[in-house]
């Protein structure tokens, strides 16, 4: 683990500065020495992180949609060229670069906080064996140290010995209740975020290989964090407990908001706009008024949930327009009457003609 986090030590002193400096505001109020200021220190090294990540997140975000759209072919190329790997490489690269979809996406968000990560144990770990690193002197070295939360010393692990942490003026019962207690809430939310986007975000009228595989991480991600979570400080806990929560709050926002076409929370989300648009008989907002205008430019393309959504508006007396706001039904028929001329075309039924000039059709010769 030295090894791999020596390989991100370019990153130390920026991430060292940052806590420090948070630690500062805190230590204010808290206490210098006071385990709040040197936890909220991380947390609030998490948030500003997470913020500037949001960037990626939205790329995740197309990307996993992108995905999850592109299954059905990438699956119609597998079988095709079943018995030739080669050709099914090249036809899936070529499926990307058509679609501008890059697989890599997904994982952009994790693997720009992997250097934070191994910054931040790095930084943990020196403290735990009492050495200074990056900005932090000797005497903020001895600050952190004497920094517990809930009794559990920052550079405390789950597998450290009884006497590593008297070392650090603590008892190992409350190093190991507390980290214990905290691995099971990272793995909790981390099962919950993963059960939220399968159950609530996911196309399901698609069903492909892509969301068997989600389901499996489901439960393999909180067991491999679960694992994980015994060789890491209380420090490094409190960091990824935080991004989990953070992750799972952001995820929940988005599915509310912006969820995945045909998927169980668009149903949910355009019965709440149906309800919102009878309420006030038009689309409040710009982000709605732009889902509205997706939903009437897809015509026939759309799925149930937005057929059903327009259906609804119909039997309402109202009909969505391509710019996203929603008018009465008979102000849309005025509207295309004046973009006619003002003169609604009407079919022309056929003259009836006068009894006496109808022409009886020729009756047949009878046979003899």
């Amino acid at each position: 683990m030295d090894t791999i986090a020596s390989l991100f030590s370019f990153i130390t002193t920026p991430v060292s500065w940052i806590i420090v400096q948070f630690h500062k505001l805190y230590g204010a109020i808290f206490g210098a020495d006071s385990g709040w200021a040197w936890g909220l220190s991380i947390v609030s090294l998490v948030i500003l992180i997470r913020i500037c990540l949001i960037p990626l997140f939205v790329k995740q975000i197309k990307a996993t949609r992108g995905m999850q759209a592109l299954q059905p072919k990438m699956k119609a190329i597998q079988e095709r060229y079943k018995n030739d790997k080669q050709r099914q490489s090249e036809e899936m690269m070529k499926l990307y670069k058509e679609t501008g979809t890059n697989p890599l996406s997904s994982c952009l968000p994790i693997l720009a906080q992997s250097p934070f990560f191994f910054a931040l144990y790095h930084v943990l770990a020196s403290i735990a064996n009492g050495k200074t690193i990056g900005v932090i002197n000797q005497s903020l070295l001895e600050s952190a140290r004497q920094a517990h939360i809930f009794g559990a010393p920052l550079a405390a692990k789950f597998t450290d010995s009884a006497e590593k942490v008297a070392s650090l003026n603590a008892s190992i019962t409350d190093v190991r209740v507390v980290t214990a207690i905290m691995i099971i809430l990272m793995s909790l939310s981390q099962f919950y975020t993963q059960r939220q986007l399968m159950q609530k975000n996911v196309d399901l009228s698609v069903k492909t290989p892509f969301m068997q595989q989600q389901k499996m991480l489901m439960y393999i991600f909180p067991l491999i964090f679960a694992v994980m979570g015994i060789n890491f400080p209380v420090g490094v806990l409190v960091y990824w407990l935080t991004t989990n929560v953070w992750t799972m709050g952001q995820q929940m926002y988005v599915i509310n908001q912006n969820p995945t076409p045909g998927s169980k929370a668009q149903d949910q989300y355009l019965t709440r706009l149906l309800k919102h648009v009878s309420s006030h008989g038009d689309v409040k907002g710009r982000g709605k008024k732009k889902i509205v205008a997706a939903i009437v430019a897809k015509g026939p393309d759309r799925n149930d949930n937005e057929r059903k959504f327009i259906t609804a508006l119909t039997k309402q007396g109202m009909a969505a327009q391509a710019d996203g706001s929603v008018i009465k039904s008979s102000e849309a028929t005025a509207d295309a009457d004046a973009a006619s001329g003002g003169v609604a075309t009407k079919r022309q039924q056929p003259k009836r003609q006068p009894k006496s000039k109808r022409q009886t059709p020729p009756s047949k010769p009878s046979k003899k």
